[in-house]
């Protein structure tokens, strides 16, 4: 391994020690403040600790414009059912596997830290030529580019971003969809549990999960849907109860695993266990391509306290609106060939506070296509008796074809590597779209090293494709004298 990848991975491992879940990146923003400082560099930040580092220019460089790079702080904190790994406390086990960097039993991280790590080690190098530089992190890009919507007007002075946040070397992102999240939360009403029931789990385990938005058009499995199905063929057949629910861990993950807790008549026990037997053979073959890992179980759980059953009537409403609730592509673009234009990730169901809470996430690179979709969920949700709130959502970025940044960038990457980029707009959120909005005049590209599988355990990246992004971004940077 050549000594720019090795010593930007080994930065990716310290970033990796400190824990970085969304909305918890106080830990990080502290340690970039301190490496900041410790290297004789400036850095700001504001009221929600989104970081801004500031690099002088080369010499020969003094007047040239002012390039942001921006990258996010946090990461989607995902592991395996069997992992004892804590996030709050433990570093990323991040080990090489051939050509892939990889973490054992959880998220990597690589989105975004590479980009962190990158940027780092660029700042550091006294010998690359380079104009004045503004290190821009953000906090909370995953849950909803909260760091990115709270950026104030005069936060950065540069009008060139590169944001490092895309996972596919030898691509240029110039826009992306637009997002916005649904929390629906139906109040529950309780019934007696019947004594000498069986407590069981109905878990639905082993899926690929992944990127509700990159990863979307793959079809791949959602565990809050499966489930849903799952109980409406116990409940149809049996007198089962429900206690409880939870699956999905995130508005843009796609669901790995969920579960209920069930009670049922001893005598019926063995017809659920043929039931559900019956739902993991014909599931399992449906997604066979996709999740090969797919496994639905019913297990004893024993005596619980205090666990009073859903009133029968509420537990059929709710199967049928998570049955109804859309998720998966819903159109595809008729302008951009292969993109998904508007989608839904049908992405968590909790039980908390006698109530059942869903979090639906939107995607749509139209603002018609957004509107049409978050109504329609509306609408289902109200008819089923819950009440519904929006976040406040993010704007599409609008791909712009004549951006000088990007006419400068090909030609680069052509000098740099004798072949031609692609040119995509993505259908995931980027933080280009509210930083384009609040900076008017801001001329943008996304890029980066590829990353496979991210917001999932199976996270990897590309270790050869992280030179190859350096050696873009610092022939980018050296042609602004």
């Amino acid at each position: 391994m050549d000594h720019i990848t090795q010593e930007i991975l080994d930065v990716l491992q310290e970033i990796n020690s400190i824990p970085r879940c969304s909305k918890h990146e106080e830990r990080i923003a502290n340690w970039l403040k301190e490496w900041s400082l410790s290297n004789g560099f400036n850095v700001r930040y504001d009221s929600v600790n989104n970081i801004l580092i500031t690099v002088p220019a080369s010499k020969g460089y003094e007047t040239a414009p002012v390039v942001v790079i921006q990258g996010h702080m946090d990461m989607v904190c995902e592991k395996d059912p069997a992992s004892s790994h804590d996030f709050s406390k433990d570093p990323v086990d991040q080990y090489i596997d051939g050509d892939w960097l990889k973490a054992r039993g959880t998220t990597l991280g690589a989105d975004n830290g590479i980009a962190i790590a990158m940027a780092l080690v660029l700042a550091k190098d006294k010998d690359l030529p380079h104009p004045p530089l503004e290190l821009l992190f953000t906090v909370d890009e995953e849950t909803g580019l909260t760091g990115a919507n709270a950026l104030m007007p005069d936060f950065v002075s540069g009008k060139i971003l590169l944001n490092l946040d895309s996972e596919d070397e030898g691509v240029f992102i110039i826009g992306c969809a637009g997002g916005l999240n649904i929390t629906i939360r139906i109040p529950l009403e309780y019934d007696t549990l019947p004594e000498g029931h069986i407590i069981c789990r109905l878990a639905v385990n082993g899926l690929a999960g992944g990127h509700s938005g990159i990863d979307i058009h793959e079809k791949r499995a959602n565990a809050n849907k499966i489930l849903a199905g799952c109980l409406e063929a116990v409940f149809t057949d049996l007198n089962v109860g429900l206690i409880s629910m939870q699956g999905g861990s995130a508005h843009n993950a796609i669901p790995r695993q969920a579960e209920a807790l069930i009670a049922i008549p001893p005598h019926e026990y063995e017809d659920a266990l043929s039931i559900v037997r019956e739902m993991e053979e014909n599931t399992a073959s449906e997604y066979q391509e996709m999740d090969p890992t797919l496994s639905i179980r019913l297990l004893e759980q024993g005596e619980i306290n205090e666990c009073p059953l859903i009133k029968s009537k509420l537990v059929g409403d709710i199967i049928a609106l998570l049955k109804q609730l859309p998720h998966g592509v819903a159109r595809m673009s008729e302008d951009v060939p292969g993109l998904v234009e508007t989608s839904n990730n049908l992405a968590t169901i909790t039980t908390c506070d006698n109530h059942l809470v869903i979090l639906s996430s939107q995607r749509s690179s139209t603002d018609t296509g957004l509107t049409e979709m978050t109504k329609k969920i509306e609408d289902m949700s109200k008819s089923a008796g819950a009440t519904v709130l929006h976040d406040g959502g993010y704007p599409a970025w609008q791909p712009d074809l004549d951006s000088a940044l990007l006419q400068r960038s090909r030609e680069i990457y052509v000098e740099t590597f004798g072949e031609e980029t692609d040119i995509e707009v993505i259908h995931a959120g980027l933080e280009c779209a509210v930083i384009g909005s609040k900076f008017q005049g801001m001329d943008m590209i996304s890029f980066g090293p590829t990353i496979k599988n991210p917001h999932s355990p199976y996270e990897k990246l590309y270790i050869p494709s992280v030179l190859k992004v350096w050696q873009f971004l610092t022939a980018l940077l050296s042609s602004f004298s």
